[in-house]
């Protein structure tokens, strides 16, 4: 999506495009404009339906059969639309139940889903709009080509159903929610750290940065889903302030708490304010538009609902391990997105904290480490996915944070595993220590 759209622009391109109403709605107008315009065609030029086979249409010129046809067509499409929706219910209901209620955003946002919806709605549209035409008074017309479109419309939709019915039964397999969860979080890093980690890390000279002085409140709660940089570095350009955005992205603000600080605040105007206010997008919930940690959150989810006591399921929780350590591996891999941006002239404008590879380390790992003291399998797939995140980065501090890590495991786990397996976790750990540990050999590996 374009960065430079304004942010309401993109907060409301972000919705629709994850809802049920753009994209069924548009392909239903556009089957609907479709039908219209081939009957209306139909009846301005004569002859313009002969091509049409007889045996597919005997009745070239009933409009009576063409009207049974087209509304035989209409009916029982919104049958099937009915039975779709009902599986789209059952399908968010289970995710929501079985899963972590979390992850129901990425079934809204399936493109098959709002294909499916919209290709049943728009063969219905095509139908009504046609129908019309097919009168026997004052002068009998049947739109011969419109209805045999109808025909083939009908017949994609029984191939489109079987399609969404086998889709839907992939996609409510735990291996392919977590693993599209991944590939979201993947492309989302990707796009907000497009440059590959440089062999020595730039820490950023925060030694521009002066004394915040003024306060700058949020007008409503809420959870921070994007901020729009290049805008507000603009904007504080233009008043010549320096801003610092207090809390990161995914954090809650409440009303009346900071959601800036301000250098030189007493520059700013009530109009300055509202356009400083509209660069920063609050909402009820979390969103994966620049909010990594949101991604690694909803595998977590399911990761702890799988090791639970009521479900018992380590496959799943391993699963959703490996997923982690791909996330946290593209991380690792990738420049830090900037935390100071400047105006064209080199002067500080912007300061905002992004998530940090130990932030996003614990969030992963720590909460399964805890549920999971008395898993040994689910416990030494923590120590395995800590090693390969180990092998693939060169970061002193990184592996230093991933041998933490996986010290805790190991410790965690002595207070209810008997000796047999702590001794293999043991083993496991000394294996991570030996990657993460000793900076030469990741660098020869």
């Amino acid at each position: 999506m374009n960065k430079r759209l304004p942010l309401w622009v993109r907060h409301a391109m972000y919705n629709l495009r994850g809802g049920f109403l753009v994209r069924p709605l548009t392909i239903a107008l556009a089957l609907g404009c479709a039908g219209a315009f081939l009957s209306w065609l139909e009846e301005t030029v004569p002859g313009a339906g002969d091509w049409v086979p007889r045996a597919l249409f005997p009745s070239h010129a009933d409009p009576q059969v063409a009207q049974v046809i087209l509304g035989g067509i209409a009916a029982s499409i919104m049958t099937v639309v009915s039975i779709v929706f009902a599986i789209l219910l059952m399908t968010l209901t289970l995710a929501s139940m079985q899963f972590s209620p979390r992850i129901i955003v990425s079934f809204v946002r399936d493109g098959v889903t709002q294909w499916t919806l919209g290709i049943f709605l728009g063969t219905f549209s095509y139908c009504m709009a046609a129908l019309p035409t097919a009168r026997s008074l004052p002068r009998p017309f049947a739109p011969v080509a419109t209805v045999f479109g109808a025909m083939l419309l009908a017949l994609a939709c029984v191939g489109w159903l079987l399609f969404f019915i086998h889709h839907i039964a992939h996609a409510i397999s735990v291996s392919h929610i977590v693993d599209r969860i991944a590939s979201e979080t993947e492309g989302m890093i990707d796009e907000m750290m497009p440059l590959p980690c440089r062999e020595i890390r730039l820490e950023p000279d925060m030694s521009e940065v002066k004394t915040w002085d003024t306060p700058f409140l949020s007008d409503e709660s809420g959870y921070i889903r994007f901020v729009d940089i290049q805008r507000l570095v603009a904007l504080a350009k233009f008043a010549h302030v320096k801003v610092h955005v207090v809390r990161r992205v995914g954090q809650f603000v409440p009303a009346g708490t900071p959601l800036m600080m301000i250098y030189k605040g007493n520059r700013l105007t009530p109009e300055l304010s509202a356009e400083l206010r509209n660069t920063v997008d609050l909402g009820p919930s979390r969103t994966l538009q620049q909010d990594i940690e949101f991604g690694i959150l909803q595998i977590v989810d399911i990761a702890l609902k799988a090791i639970s006591p009521a479900v018992n399921d380590p496959s799943t929780a391993i699963t959703c391990v490996d997923q982690l350590s791909r996330i946290l591996i593209r991380f690792a891999s990738r420049e830090p997105a900037p935390h100071l941006f400047y105006d064209p002239p080199g002067i500080l404008r912007v300061s905002i904290g992004w998530s940090t590879f130990d932030h996003l380390l614990e969030s992963a790992f720590e909460q399964i480490r805890m549920y999971a003291k008395g898993d040994v399998a689910v416990s030494l797939r923590l120590l395995r996915a800590l090693g390969d995140i180990a092998t693939t980065t060169a970061d002193t501090a990184f592996r230093k944070s991933i041998h933490e890590q996986g010290r805790r495991i190991v410790e965690g786990c002595a207070e209810k595993l008997g000796e047999a397996e702590i001794r293999t976790l043991h083993v496991r750990l000394a294996t991570l220590e030996k990657i993460a540990v000793a900076p030469s050999e990741v660098a020869g590996a």
